[in-house]
């Protein structure tokens, strides 16, 4: 049927209109459904926050306040919310959330080393409080390197981390020389600062070497050596401690084998085999830490040197295995875990604003007498 000539004028005039202000002859966007989705960013594919709010039919504002503290949203717009973002596969764009507030849900974490037991069982510890508390972090392995340590601070600090964890001093100093740092709170692990001010939790490596010094004293050792490697600020601490204990006894602290190397359970008998070269005399070891004890052990076996009676070895850490080795090693047990741990709920308790009564938190160590000693 023909429509009458003047219905057909009517539509001919919405169409040109329609034109001239860049619509087609799509129908106006009041029309279209308030709550169906658009599938993502045109530009990205990415599903925002905005496809989020329109999918469910409310404000983007209500949907952020929703993600960040649903107790504020009335439950029927929280599960409309919920199912929409089940729907849409929508997953929350944390640089945006970090561009927002100037401070992310990150915090950098830097190790001298991945492969070493020590610094895994801290990565433990901080893994395990920082999920609890909400947040993730980034590894940074600096192998030792104070480079490599200033390169990872400063690619982490592009981040906007919420804060650091650190295993040196070292670090901490070069954190201290970056003016971003100013509102970012760091605590180090595994030494102590030298105030509360100071944020740090571990305990005294000085006084570490000198508990060894002591016990091989005691035991009536009158030339013992000193070994180690790395060349790290914790290890120049403990031959601090063990050099103030022989000098004590009256005791010359003049036996010592350092090597700026990684630490290798081989390179225990290499240093072993230098110490007997050239101090024939020497009668007991301290190695700064338990591979290079066992390396040690191996070397005196080797030679068919008995230990404990001619040659006493003593490691650092408490590795897994210094206790079946034969002889078992005598070490210092160290609170690995615990300081990872600690050193988690420190920096988290700054950043929610919470009282710390002691910003230098001393675990302590154990001395772990066994066999070889």
């Amino acid at each position: 049927m023909n429509k009458p000539a003047a219905e057909k004028k009517t539509l001919s005039a919405k169409k040109t209109a329609a034109a001239k202000n860049g619509a087609g002859t799509r129908p106006a966007a009041a029309t279209e459904t308030p709550r169906k989705s658009r599938r993502g960013s045109r530009a990205t594919g990415r599903v925002t926050i905005m496809d989020v709010a329109h999918e469910a039919g409310v404000s983007t504002m209500t949907v952020s306040r929703a993600l960040k503290a649903p107790d504020l949203v009335q439950e029927q717009s929280r599960e409309r919310i919920i199912a929409a973002i089940a729907k849409l596969g929508y997953v929350p764009n944390q640089a945006a959330a970090t561009l927002a507030s100037a401070r992310s849900q990150v915090i950098g974490v830097l190790v001298p080393s991945l492969t070493n037991a020590v610094f895994i069982e801290t990565l433990s510890g901080i893994r395990d409080y920082l999920s609890e508390a909400g947040y993730q972090f980034l590894i940074g392995e600096t192998g030792y390197s104070r480079e490599k340590e200033a390169q990872l601070i400063s690619t982490y600090l592009a981040h906007a981390p919420a804060g650091f964890l650190l295993s040196s001093s070292d670090q901490h100093e070069i954190l201290k020389k970056h003016a971003a740092m100013r509102h970012i709170p760091a605590v180090r692990m595994f030494d102590l600062g030298k105030s509360n001010e100071d944020f740090s939790v571990g305990f005294s490596q000085i006084k570490a070497g000198y508990t060894i010094a002591r016990h091989l004293i005691d035991h009536g050792y009158k030339r013992p050596a000193f070994l180690a490697a790395q060349m790290d600020p914790r290890m120049l601490k403990r031959r601090e401690g063990f050099r103030k204990a022989l000098q004590e006894a009256g005791i010359v602290a003049d036996i010592e084998v350092l090597l700026p190397d990684p630490t290798t359970v081989g390179m225990g008998a290499q240093l072993l085999r230098k110490v007997l070269e050239s101090w024939p005399d020497c009668d007991a070891v301290f190695c700064c830490n338990d591979d290079l004890a066992l390396g040690a052990l191996f070397e005196c076996q080797r030679r068919g040197l008995d230990v404990p009676g001619r040659m006493a070895i003593a490691g650092f850490n408490d590795l897994s295995w210094a206790a079946c080795a034969t002889p078992s090693i005598t070490t210092i047990i160290t609170p690995r875990y615990e300081i990872g741990y600690k050193a988690a709920e420190m920096l988290i308790d700054q950043l929610r604003g919470k009282a710390i009564p002691k910003g230098r938190l001393d675990l302590g160590f154990e001395l772990a007498v066994r066999e070889s000693t």
